[in-house]
């Protein structure tokens, strides 16, 4: 049995929303041991910090919410959020509903959904979950191996399904979180009822560098140009874990956050008139790192993948259903969801391009975002 808590009521930091009460696992949290156990004293961070902060967030939810670890069979943990609509009288009338299941990209993790889950989870239950190795979720040790770390994600989000209990699920990745629920659906397809990938990372294969370098040229749609923050990364992706400089840098580091994602920021800057978006973002990768480095195992390069998915998207069955959203504004390129249109032929796969959107389509545009979600769902049940 799962014990609960109340979440914490925040006061003065939703604008024109209501806090509402949270039911969360009493159990205490500490810092897991490592390496890196010395660096908190140079690091402004810890679980507890976290804790709080997200907190903060999930205290904008005006749902019903019940967050709590789920404890895996080899006793690791995913943090999980459960929200339904506290306004329907018969709780039975959202039983029948597949639930949709929302996956986060790198780096992320539950708390930025804040945009979303209320309106998901008014015709059905909408479940969210910190990645193994990511957010609040335990950090164990990852494969060096693209295809085991690949494996390692796939199937803690297989455990966690059987943990949670559900038959099936409407399954949404960002990012990442596009990459592995892919992934999930090639070995687990009978639990899928509908996949959807949010701007999703590792899909083509890279192209060679003359190719790279004529990119765009003579193409009637140019896309962005990787934000500063990515190419800061793959600067020192191939010698170090991609957030490595965010923990390197100390105390300077929530700084070093506001500096490279301003965006944060200014996405939620009507719900939060202070830094607890960007320090979210900082709390959650200044801890020991472990999801990136499964992550860094999968990838050549930040932008690619050395199992590229477009390989493998034709052993999808053909009667499962693909929806893919792409931002018009964001450095990932839509026509990776052109090529798997091509690549599944007849099969159900279709393509969005939300205007004005950038790589984080659910908190650009989260009207729209959550307008074309709720059809997909509807669509279905």
């Amino acid at each position: 049995m799962f014990r609960y808590y109340s979440l914490y009521l925040v006061i003065g930091v939703c604008h024109g929303m209501d806090s509402t009460t949270a039911q969360m696992q009493n159990e205490t949290e500490t810092e897991q041991n490592s390496g890196w156990a010395w660096w908190p004293s140079w690091r402004p961070t810890s679980m507890s910090l976290l804790k709080s902060t997200e907190a903060k967030i999930l205290a904008c939810i005006q749902n019903d919410v019940w967050a709590r670890f789920v404890t895996l069979p080899n006793q690791n943990r995913i943090w999980t959020l459960t929200v339904t609509n506290k306004t329907i009288r018969k709780p039975v009338e959202q039983a029948h509903k597949t639930p949709i299941v929302m996956v986060h990209g790198f780096g992320g993790g539950v708390g930025l959904w804040i945009r979303n889950l209320d309106a998901l989870s008014r015709s059905r239950p909408v479940y969210a979950f910190d990645l193994l190795g990511f957010g609040r979720s335990s950090r164990p040790s990852f494969q060096s191996d693209a295809t085991l770390a690949e494996e390692q994600f796939v199937e803690s989000i297989e455990q966690w399904r059987q943990s949670v209990g559900l038959e099936n699920m409407i399954l949404l990745g960002h990012s990442l979180g596009g990459y592995l629920v892919t992934s999930y659906a090639l070995q687990y397809p009978s639990r899928v009822s509908h996949l959807i990938l949010v701007d999703p990372w590792g899909l083509p294969e890279r192209p060679p560098p003359e190719e790279q370098s004529q990119a765009g040229q003579g193409s009637e749609v140019k896309r962005p140009a990787p934000p500063r923050w990515v190419k800061a990364v793959a600067s020192v992706f191939s010698l170090f874990n991609p957030l490595a400089v965010i923990r390197a840098a100390g105390p300077w580091g929530p700084g070093l956050v506001n500096r490279f994602r301003p965006d944060f920021k200014r996405k939620f800057e009507d719900m939060f008139n202070d830094d607890t978006m960007t320090e979210y973002i900082y709390h959650c990768n200044a801890q020991t790192p472990s999801g990136e480095v499964g992550f860094r195992a999968m990838s050549g390069s930040l932008g690619w993948a050395k199992e590229p998915m477009l390989q493998r998207v034709h052993l999808l069955p053909p009667s499962l259903f693909v929806s893919m959203l792409y931002g018009s504004r964001s450095w990932m390129d839509s026509s990776s969801g052109d090529k798997m249109v091509q690549i599944r032929g007849q099969s159900h796969t279709r393509v969005v391009l939300v205007n004005d959107a950038s790589h984080h389509i659910y908190a650009d545009q989260p009207e729209e975002f959550n307008k074309l979600v709720q059809n997909i769902c509807d669509s279905i049940d």
